[in-house]
């Protein structure tokens, strides 16, 4: 099967669908927690009162990230092709649900989503686990091999390649580091439409790449 014969897209946000913005080791340092930690697993070992505390400044830091939102090139016309060729598009982050909602609408993304299509870290345990794809593909009635996932960072495309979906590895800087869950690769999100029998590529060259929470 072609990318352009998928019928049901899963999408990364920040960093994938939006110019990426956070810098995570100054969000470590205001939670206390050591740089290059993934932030969510260091949470979820702390007690009760830490993490509830730690998710407030998390959560904060975020909103506020999320009001000033951008774009990626090329981004709202790869979403607008796919949705007028009848594709289904889902959000999978690891954010918290109101806040990919505000990110969706300030990046003009939001008229492209059902908000029951969004998946944060509140309905399913986060990437890399496949939980949230595996939540779309019930809520979708879909097949893996008619699934897309589509992310900047590693965890995105593990927890496709986890969940027998196909992967679109976005790298602007053309490192491309994670082969072994890859199997499409991008520099900018309009070379989307220039694989698998899409045609022509939509948009222009992509920001630099970020990391997720």
């Amino acid at each position: 099967m072609q990318l352009s014969d998928c019928k049901h897209w899963i999408f990364d946000m920040d960093g994938t669908l939006t110019v990426p913005v956070h810098d995570f080791n100054a969000i470590r340092k205001l939670i206390g927690i050591p740089a290059d930690t993934p932030i969510l697993e260091a949470i979820a070992r702390m007690s009760d009162a830490d993490a509830a505390e730690a998710r407030r400044i998390l959560h904060d830091v975020e909103m506020d990230l999320a009001a000033s939102a951008r774009p990626q090139p090329g981004a709202l016309a790869v979403l607008e092709s796919l949705a007028a060729r009848g594709a289904t598009l889902g959000i999978l982050t690891r954010n918290d649900e109101d806040i990919a909602a505000a990110t969706l609408r300030a990046s003009g993304f939001e008229h492209l989503f059902q908000s029951r299509h969004v998946i944060g870290r509140e309905t399913c345990a986060p990437k890399p686990s496949p939980a949230g794809i595996h939540h779309l593909l019930s809520l979708w009635g879909a097949q893996p091999e008619a699934t897309v996932m589509v992310g900047d960072f590693r965890y995105d495309i593990e927890a496709g390649r986890r969940a027998g979906v196909r992967t679109v590895h976005f790298d602007s800087s053309g490192r491309f580091p994670w082969p072994e869950f890859t199997d499409h690769r991008i520099r900018s999100i309009g070379e989307l439409l220039a694989l698998d029998g899409f045609g022509a590529p939509a948009g222009g060259p992509a920001s630099a790449h970020g990391h997720v929470v």
